[in-house]
């Protein structure tokens, strides 16, 4: 059991919460014996169950009327954002940011759901934190949430869309940052800094792509309990995560054009240190030259019985290399 700003999780093995709305946008807390006891006219039911735990599952094919092929879906572990009917109802699968409160982690997570126009019921596993749940939770505590099924269908969908947002708004600073400081930093650390980057985009824009899809197949949905404001909603998260997944694709692209950018970088500092080692040889080639000549053991070296004759030698080697310097400046090669 955990406890997050006031409002009490996991009470009951398997179950996360449930809670009954009262229509006028608040909620009663209830367990599993007012799971098993409740009747649509009592109002709309919300069970948030762990689908990774052996009692929620029990309850989920044995309890809940659900068939045997619908429960199979619910808790597989198959979890590309999808949407399929059934019977007057909805399955659909979702991804929405989880937040580790331990690590800070971010990174998109499934949730199962299935409604119709009395019940919904989602599932998420037990490590997960969807704080698209816990916000809609804390908006029947205060009398300000959903009043009926397709309300609270939209709302989740809203709610799952809005907190991708901040971790896109995240990522585009980063590559913002790195765009204007990329002369400038380590090369090392900025080609790894990039690479996380863009596997993060990519992770994303796996999931953005067919989550757009999944909703444009809920606002399309033939069950009467979306209303045409719940459907409108829907165009509009529609529109929203299309959005997204073009600042994904622009993402992608900037990324790809940074690296390309490092890439030259890279190449034009290698090039410049071997101008440097080439123009260096150049330079100490003739008097090397010079040395090697007058090094010889041989008879008739030049200046061998005059007592100034090395400082002579000194002075010419100096005078020419200052004159091959300015030469290879004027060439460009320094």
């Amino acid at each position: 059991m955990d406890q997050q700003r006031g409002l009490i999780y996991g009470q009951q093995q398997g179950l996360r919460f449930a809670l009954l709305l009262d229509g006028s946008g608040g909620a009663r807390e209830i367990g599993w014996d007012g799971i098993r006891a409740w009747h649509p006219a009592q109002g709309v039911l919300w069970v948030h169950l762990e689908r990774d735990d052996e009692y929620a599952a029990r309850w989920l094919r044995d309890e809940s009327g659900l068939d045997a092929v619908l429960c199979d879906a619910l808790l597989a572990e198959e979890s590309r954002p999808r949407v399929q009917e059934t019977n007057g109802g909805l399955q659909v699968v979702m991804r929405g940011v989880n937040r580790d409160p331990d690590n800070n982690v971010l990174d998109l997570v499934p949730i199962h759901i299935w409604g119709n126009e009395q019940r919904l019921i989602s599932l998420r596993d037990k490590d997960h934190y969807l704080h698209a749940l816990r916000d809609i939770r804390e908006s029947l505590a205060t009398r300000r949430g959903p009043v009926r099924a397709g309300h609270l269908f939209t709302k989740i969908a809203r709610k799952v869309i809005k907190g991708i947002e901040p971790v896109l708004d995240q990522l585009e600073d980063e590559v913002d940052d790195l765009d204007h400081e990329i002369e400038q930093c380590d090369v090392k650390e900025s080609r790894s800094t990039l690479s996380l980057l863009r596997r993060r985009a990519i992770s994303l824009r796996r999931y953005m792509a067919p989550q757009r899809e999944a909703l444009f197949r809920m606002q399309g949905a033939d069950v009467e309990w979306l209303k045409p404001r719940d459907r409108q909603r829907m165009r509009d998260l529609t529109d929203k995560v299309l959005r997204s997944v073009e600042t994904l694709d622009a993402l992608r692209d900037r990324t790809t054009i940074l690296h390309e950018d490092l890439t030259t970088l890279v190449t034009e500092q290698i090039a410049q240190t071997s101008n440097r080692l080439t123009a260096l040889a150049a330079v100490l080639l003739p008097p090397s030259l010079v040395a090697g000549l007058l090094g010889a053991n041989v008879a008739g070296i030049p200046g061998h019985d005059t007592p100034w004759a090395f400082a002579v030698i000194c002075g010419i080697t100096a005078f020419m290399l200052v004159a091959e310097v300015w030469l290879l400046r004027k060439l460009k090669w320094f």
